[in-house]
């Protein structure tokens, strides 16, 4: 059958970005690389500690509050993001809608953050075949991770996607093989008695601790679903925005709530909150080990191991695309050397891919030295920074809104709009600011300050600012009126 050469045309068209990258993600793409950058560790190992320092129902209180925040943040970027999809996503709409100092301080931040997200993945999966492999050099299983990683994001954007894909399926699958057992142990088909709601009543159960406690969990449950964001930052590499962009929103959300709140209350259900091992992040006493050892399946922990090492492998992954995006955008905004902004014939930013990785190397080789004082100050710089990108969406998405009314143009033409405006963003905004104050709040509780615990826990906030500042000061920038936003689809 002969197809035109109109046809050919618009199709090539079509699979390029205006910026030359190639538009090759499809929506099931972007549904599983925005799953798979929040289901892993947080949710395979933290979320035993959850439940045993706040109690199931602390827990899960704490888990659907988050849930529901990170629903707004991502109407916020769906909104802007299918009108104008860019790689360089927050810190681009933050440029032209709030201050380009601002957009600069998010880029630079997000990029640091998942760069140093590399080094810490490059660890764990040092500790993750010691499980199987106990004598064996840890650099070895290091380096292998680091080439597979940046193999897949060297050879196409489409190979990136893929591979996200398949990485966050087999977490995925995981966690509805975990919430079907889980069922059947509950209601006495599988592990002998029904255990029933009486994990939730034993001891002080269900709200362990206090509203204090709960209050650290909301930290810890800000830290699982971290990811989501990178739906994002791939909108400048996917087919049709547009209708691609609200169609992975809307299937996000509601599995990610569904996995994470249902998990939560499982493990809340099977395992009573006092079990110490609860408190440990050994895989072998993960609670979906605990659980599937319970249920009577052989080589539990084996299993588990398997699926957090895809679970670290899928993190880098997403980690090394996104600040590499972010390093290539701000390039070609100025923001950054010149020579970052070059793309390979593939559409690849192959110099910000070898920047980005060379940073993830020294920062995991630093481990090695000095006890690595230097690498943990250097993984708690960049705690916060996803909170911080966060607020940058939510600031980012109120003033898009405004400037878009106050220039004239019409709410209707909006590929996707964001319900409850201007409720969501200003939420999303204070539960993000309630979070990042709060972050070491017992370092200010009792007779007097633990100030080196101070400076451990937020020392990302000041390093982000100065940043802002020094951009600011220097270029000379001022807060932009909504008349001159810059709402140009280009």
């Amino acid at each position: 059958m002969e197809t035109s050469t109109k046809t050919i045309v618009a199709s090539s068209a079509a699979s390029f970005s205006e910026s030359g990258l190639r538009r090759k993600l499809k929506t099931r793409h972007l549904t599983m690389i925005s799953l798979g950058g929040t289901i892993g560790t947080g949710l395979f190992l933290a979320s035993g500690g959850a439940v045993h320092t706040a109690g199931p129902g602390g827990a899960l209180a704490a888990y659907i509050a988050i849930g529901i925040m990170v629903y707004f943040l991502m109407t916020s970027l769906a909104e802007m993001a299918a009108y104008m999809p860019v790689s360089g996503s927050f810190s681009t709409y933050a440029t032209k809608f709030v201050d380009p100092a601002l957009g600069f301080a998010l880029g630079w931040n997000y990029w640091y953050n998942w760069a140093i997200t590399i080094a810490a993945e490059l660890s764990a999966v040092t500790m993750i075949m010691k499980f199987w492999f106990p004598n064996s050099p840890s650099l070895l299983w290091s380096a292998l991770c680091l080439a597979i990683m940046f193999l897949l994001n060297y050879l196409s954007v489409k190979g990136f996607g893929e591979a996200e894909y398949w990485f966050s399926l087999i977490k995925v699958a995981t966690v509805i093989v975990f919430l079907i057992v889980s069922f059947l142990m509950i209601v006495g088909i599988m592990g002998g008695e029904a255990v029933g709601f009486k994990n939730f009543t034993i001891g002080d159960a269900p709200f362990h601790g206090g509203f204090m406690a709960m209050l650290g969990i909301f930290m810890a449950a800000g830290f699982s679903f971290q990811g989501t964001e990178l739906l994002g930052v791939a909108a400048g590499e996917t087919e049709d925005p547009e209708q691609s962009i609200p169609r992975a929103i809307r299937r996000v959300f509601w599995r990610i709530l569904l996995f994470y709140v249902l998990a939560i209350l499982a493990i809340g259900l099977l395992i009573p909150y006092t079990d110490e091992r609860l408190a440990n992040d050994d895989v072998t006493v993960s609670p979906f080990t605990l659980v599937f050892d319970k249920a009577g399946i052989a080589f539990a922990a084996s299993v588990m191991n398997a699926v957090i090492l895809t679970a670290v492998l899928s993190a880098g992954n997403s980690g090394m695309y996104a600040s590499t995006r972010m390093l290539w955008d701000l390039a070609r905004e100025g923001k950054a050397p010149k020579f970052l902004a070059k793309l390979d014939k593939r559409g690849v930013p192959v110099n910000a891919l070898i920047v980005t990785a060379s940073l993830g190397t020294l920062a995991f080789l630093a481990s090695f030295f000095g006890d690595g004082v230097v690498y943990t100050w250097l993984l708690n710089a960049s705690g916060m920074s996803g909170f911080i990108a966060w607020l940058g969406i939510a600031i980012s998405h109120y003033r898009f809104r405004k400037a878009y009314i106050a220039q004239g143009k019409n709410l209707n033409d909006l590929p996707y709009k964001a319900k409850w405006f201007p409720f969501g963003p200003i939420f999303a905004f204070v539960i993000c600011l309630i979070v990042i104050l709060g972050q070491n709040y017992q370092a200010f509780i009792g007779g007097t300050v633990d100030w080196y615990g101070v400076l451990v826990s937020y020392i990302g906030l000041p390093l982000f600012i100065i940043v802002w500042l020094a951009y600011k000061f220097v270029k000379k920038t001022k807060v932009i009126p909504l008349h001159e936003c810059d709402l140009e689809q280009k």
